[in-house]
């Protein structure tokens, strides 16, 4: 294989450049040439690409974002938009393709490998919900992110003896909710997975104050309850939702943060740049042996490949043992 493209697809996150990065200078290295390919799919459809050099990825690796852009494309989902991407591809003699995002991204990837073309596959999305690997890229940044805001917010809610709600990303899943949840040492966490008692839930926040407590922290994920993105028109947020309830019932001044797209930014950890850097040598590795329809992955300190079917067949699930670590340390 002698010419790769590169997209990202889907929401942004942390060490997408970095990933970018990586697999541009190891094809380079390798022999190969590079097309970038800017906005996703819809992108490819269109045939906006560029040939990459080494300079064109330099100075990105701490940066957030995609220097590629990223778009959705409802035109993508159709067999004429499909094939209009192959065109292009051909058009620019591009041979396989290298794509970065989460599972719509590789139900995309999985589509072109059955046209023919051979797809290696980047997990990248902040709510680290993709089956198979233990991490994806942007996750341990958007972590951070949210406790670091957590943290904050605990400061000031102390000094007044507020309750807080913080609302954080996860439509479906509450991977994120869980981790800053937990790092940042919320009374309560939220998520789409668990059903919750509300009652309850002001009950113990009551409780919390007349042992002494100063604050009360809940972290909510924006999916709880059958509530979703706010991309979505005419959505309202559930940490808004919960904070009217908690203040109502308890009869304390009640706060609500929406930490929204912060979690998408900020200069990616040093985890996330490590993982982005192997993700990337190890998709040109993969296609440079022509392999296709695979995902790489990390699992331990051991980077992983798998199958796309395989990833894309099942969401994957929150460790339920730190839910229960979580409820027991928001009981004392």
């Amino acid at each position: 294989m002698k010419r790769i493209g590169i997209l990202t697809s889907g929401g942004d996150a942390p060490g997408m450049n970095a990933a970018i990065r990586a697999a541009t200078r190891c094809a380079l290295y390798n022999g190969m040439s590079v097309v970038g390919v800017n906005r996703g799919y819809q992108g490819l459809i269109e045939g906006d690409m560029f040939d990459m050099t080494s300079r064109s990825v330099g100075d990105i690796i701490q940066r957030a974002g995609t220097m590629l852009r990223s778009a959705r494309s409802d035109e993508f989902m159709t067999d004429a938009g499909r094939r209009k991407a192959l065109d292009q591809m051909s058009r620019h003699g591009i041979e396989g393709l290298v794509v970065i995002g989460g599972d719509g991204t590789f139900r995309g990837a999985r589509a072109l490998v059955d046209m023919g073309t051979p797809v290696v596959g980047i997990p990248a999305t902040i709510d680290n919900d993709i089956s198979l690997t233990d991490y994806t890229l942007g996750f341990d940044t958007a972590v951070n992110t949210a406790v670091d805001a957590i943290t904050k917010i605990r400061d000031t809610a102390s000094s007044h003896g507020r309750s807080n709600v913080i609302e954080v990303m996860g439509r479906d899943t509450g991977h994120l909710a869980l981790a800053a949840g937990l790092a940042g040492g919320a009374e309560y966490i939220l998520i789409p997975e668990v059903p919750y008692d509300l009652d309850a839930i002001c009950e113990g926040v009551k409780a919390g104050y007349r042992r002494g407590k100063t604050h009360s922290i809940i972290v909510v994920a924006e999916g709880v309850g059958g509530y979703h993105s706010p991309d979505e028109p005419h959505h309202e947020s559930i940490g808004f939702k919960i904070g009217e309830a908690v203040q109502e019932r308890t009869g304390l001044e009640t706060r609500v943060t929406v930490l929204g797209y912060i979690q998408r930014g900020g200069t990616p950890t040093a985890r996330d740049r490590l993982l982005a850097t192997m993700f990337g040598c190890k998709a040109v590795e993969l296609l440079k042996d022509g392999q296709a329809a695979k995902v790489v992955g990390v699992v331990g300190d051991e980077i992983r490949v798998f199958d796309v079917d395989e990833v894309t067949a099942t969401r994957k699930k929150v460790d339920l043992s730190l839910y229960n670590v979580a409820v027991m340390l928001s009981k004392v």
